[in-house]
């Protein structure tokens, strides 16, 4: 009887140890076995280190394998591979500050699809079945049109832009504005944006601009809203947001813009200049050059913005790179508050590029790397 009693033990223990362990799930033969992530995409997400060299002497180019002009050569801070500004497509226009990554370990995506919902919410458009302001537009243009030359030299209004009349072309417009603004991680935004940690509204008067600003009259007053108005509800201005493998992305007229019409408003980040003496967004607009150097503004458009963002600069050092220079960049006192306007400063073709001049009145800009 003993033994049997032992074997009754031991059942009633393995039995016991069961019920407090955990239930074992047997594999579904329906679920799908898990797939494993690559090496590739593991070392492409995972973080590094910077580690500084003893001797730079023998770096060279990836691109070009030349190692001259190593004042232009910078050194990617994860694959610790050398590239001439020049040599990168798209081309580094000035010395990042900090730590850099060459395209291939920064890895952005340029290319991305939006349904037309996705537009619409994108962009936030205000749907509305109003066909009266097309028609006061274009009875306004015909009434310019036939204003004697001499009188529109001499006013030098500023015009609307005239929207492209298929509402599937806008669409696309918009989706390549879109798609160019997810890419680079932005916002749309079509207003110039005020932060608690950057500088205040009441910071941009336009009272405070050293020497004056000139103030935007009531007939260009007129053309900004309308402008505006038109924006909100879809009617976007006739431009294609491009990427080029040298040029990084850009903007295309998408039809013939005239001289003097109105392209867009520079937006983004209003912050001091005195914040941003070690920024290294290339895009940086000056909004207020102030009597006080400490209270001057400028405008960043790296997390917020429009298609001014993606508008390119010219090379002011070449005459070849001057005559590319179709629009600039105008500061008015709008409502006693400074804005910057991009107005076309001669008729632009469909398919031509947008360029201005980055410098402006201060010439302080590296622009000898761009194309």
């Amino acid at each position: 009887m003993a033994p049997a009693t032992i074997m009754a033990g031991a059942r009633r223990l393995v039995s016991s140890r069961r019920r407090t362990e955990a239930p074992r799930r047997r594999p579904s033969p329906s679920t799908p076995p898990k797939k494993l992530r690559p090496m590739s995409e593991i070392m492409a997400r995972a973080k590094y280190a910077v580690v500084e060299r003893a001797d730079y002497s023998d770096i060279i180019c990836e691109q070009c394998g030349s190692g001259e002009r190593p004042g232009e050569l910078l050194l990617c801070d994860k694959c610790d591979k050398g590239f001439h500004m020049r040599c990168l497509r798209p081309i580094v226009v000035r010395i990042p500050i900090g730590s850099w990554l060459c395209p291939k370990c920064s890895g952005h995506r340029r290319v991305r699809t939006f349904s037309q919902k996705r537009i619409i919410d994108f962009f936030k458009i205000q749907k509305s079945g109003d066909g009266k302001k097309k028609c006061n537009l274009n009875q306004d243009t015909r009434k310019r049109r036939r204003r004697p030359l001499v009188l529109l030299k001499k006013r030098r209004r500023l015009l609307p832009f005239i929207p492209s009349e298929d509402p599937n072309q806008r669409l696309k417009q918009m989706g390549t504005l879109a798609s160019a603004l997810t890419a680079m991680q932005m916002e749309f935004s079509d207003d110039l944006t005020y932060s608690s940690d950057m500088a205040p509204r009441s910071a941009n008067q336009a009272k405070f601009e050293n020497g004056g600003m000139q103030v935007l009259s009531r007939e260009d007053m007129e053309t900004l809203v309308l402008c505006r108005s038109m924006s909100r509800r879809g009617e976007c201005p006739p431009f294609i947001v491009v990427f080029d493998s040298c040029e990084g992305y850009t903007v295309e007229a998408d039809a013939q813009i005239k001289d003097m019409t109105f392209i867009a408003e520079y937006t983004g980040d209003v912050d001091y200049i005195k914040n941003r003496e070690n920024d290294d967004c290339d895009s940086m607009m000056t909004l207020l050059l102030a009597t006080n150097p400490s209270e001057s503004l400028v405008i960043c458009p790296d997390k917020r913005g429009n298609i001014a963002r993606f508008i390119n600069g010219i090379n002011n050092h070449t005459p070849e790179g001057k005559k590319k220079q179709n629009c600039k960049c105008v500061r008015y006192s709008v409502n006693g508050e400074c804005r910057v306007l991009l107005v076309a400063t001669r008729d632009i073709a469909k398919g031509e590029r947008l360029y201005y001049d980055y410098n402006g009145y201060e010439h302080e800009y590296p622009t000898h790397h761009f194309v």
